[in-house]
């Protein structure tokens, strides 16, 4: 098995475009993901919906916006299998997935004020942590989770 994805078109689309977003220019991005999700639908690629609407969220300009997306990332997560998920990445996990999305519906949901929703998000995150990887990736996940108070308005972690 090996550790390298399978040539996809549409992920190298959205991992240039987030790239892209990184390196300073987030409209840009945010314009190309969003045409990108257009050319999906709503019954596209559950895999390329969750990675997309995942990265789209971090690039939008308000926390109503950002929640939006980060529901449609899990969302599409719910839709997503593993296999599918593993004929791009052997290693993927979609369970692997939830923490991070549910910990930043929770970051959402604080900002917005909304304490309830901020903790049931993080507690569905909890409940996820033992799919994480034993790597980086997932010490960060498992740290932010920790780390986050729900009812704190000015803590801004996003993973």
């Amino acid at each position: 098995m090996t550790d390298q994805p399978t040539a996809d078109p549409t992920m190298t689309r959205i991992i240039e475009a987030v790239q892209l977003g990184q390196s300073g220019a987030p409209a840009q991005a945010r314009a190309l993901l969003t045409a990108l999700w257009d050319e999906l639908g709503p019954a596209g690629d559950a895999l390329h919906r969750c990675t997309l609407a995942h990265y789209l969220a971090d690039l939008q300009d308000t926390t109503e916006a950002e929640l939006s997306w980060d529901e449609r990332a899990l969302a599409a997560a719910s839709e997503l299998t593993d296999a599918r998920a593993q004929r791009y990445l052997p290693a993927l996990q979609v369970q692997a997935f939830l923490p991070s999305l549910h910990l930043n519906l929770a970051d959402c949901h604080r900002r917005l004020g909304n304490v309830g929703a901020a903790r049931e998000h993080l507690a569905h995150a909890r409940e996820h942590l033992e799919r994480l990887p034993d790597d980086p990736y997932g010490d960060s996940i498992r740290a932010a989770v920790g780390d986050f108070v729900a009812d704190d308005p000015t803590d801004h972690r996003r993973r």
